[in-house]
C-alpha cells in the first residue's frame, strides 16, 4: 500500500494526490486506507522518513569507514545511487516536496536532513582539497550543488529495472565528476 502511494505521490505530486487515487491505485476503497493511516500526511511520513533513515544508515557507514576524500566521495555517491534505486519514488517525492513540507512542523526533518547532507559532503569536499585529493581551486559551495543536482536529479529518469545497475551508474558518475569526460584533460 505504501508502494502504491509512493508511486502515485512521485507521479502527480503531493498536493494533486488525494486518498481516494491511492486507494483506487491499490484496488481498495478509500474509508479502508484510513484503517492503516489516518491522513496522506502520515503516508509521505513513513515514506519518506522510512528513505531517510536507510540513507542516512549507508552514509553512517560511510563514515565511520575513515576513508580518503576521493574514497568517501565515490561511496557517497554510491550509496545514494543504492538508495534510489531501493527507493526512487520516494526520492521523486523528496525533490519535489521536501521544501514545501518541511515547512509543516511534522516534516521539519526534511529541513534538518537537507542541513546534515549538505555539511557531510562539503566536509568531503574540504577535506579532499586540503589533502590534494581534489583541485586546491575547488570551489566547494558550487561543487556541492553541482554533484547534489547531478546526482538526485537521476531519480526522474532512472528506473531500477533500466539497462544500467544503480551501482554501474554510480561509478560513471564518480569517473565522470572525479576524472572527467576528456580523454587529454587541458591543464588549467
Amino acid at each position: 500500500m505504501l508502494a502504491t502511494a509512493a508511486e502515485v505521490f512521485a507521479e502527480l505530486g503531493y498536493n494533486a494526490t488525494t486518498v481516494r487515487t491511492i486507494a483506487d491505485r491499490a484496488g481498495m476503497l478509500a474509508g479502508s486506507l484510513y484503517y492503516h493511516f489516518d491522513s496522506k500526511e502520515s503516508m509521505a511520513d513513513e515514506i519518506l522518513s522510512a528513505f531517510l533513515t536507510d540513507l542516512w544508515t549507508g552514509y553512517q557507514r560511510i563514515e565511520e569507514a575513515e576513508l580518503g576524500p576521493r574514497e568517501t566521495f565515490e561511496g557517497l555517491v554510491t550509496e545514494s545511487f543504492r538508495q534510489m534505486e531501493r527507493h526512487r519514488p520516494a526520492v521523486v517525492i523528496y525533490q519535489k516536496e521536501a521544501r514545501r513540507l518541511a515547512s509543516q512542523e511534522r516534516f521539519r526533518y526534511l529541513s534538518d536532513s537537507q542541513e546534515r547532507f549538505q555539511q557531510l559532503w562539503t566536509r568531503t569536499l574540504e577535506r579532499g582539497v586540503a589533502d590534494g585529493s581534489f583541485r586546491s581551486r575547488l570551489d566547494v559551495p558550487v561543487a556541492y550543488r553541482f554533484v547534489r543536482d547531478t546526482v538526485w536529479v537521476a531519480a526522474v529518469w532512472f528506473r531500477p529495472w533500466g539497462r544500467k545497475s544503480a551501482a554501474e551508474i554510480a561509478e560513471q558518475y564518480t569517473s565522470m565528476v572525479l576524472d572527467g569526460i576528456a580523454t587529454h584533460p587541458v591543464a588549467r
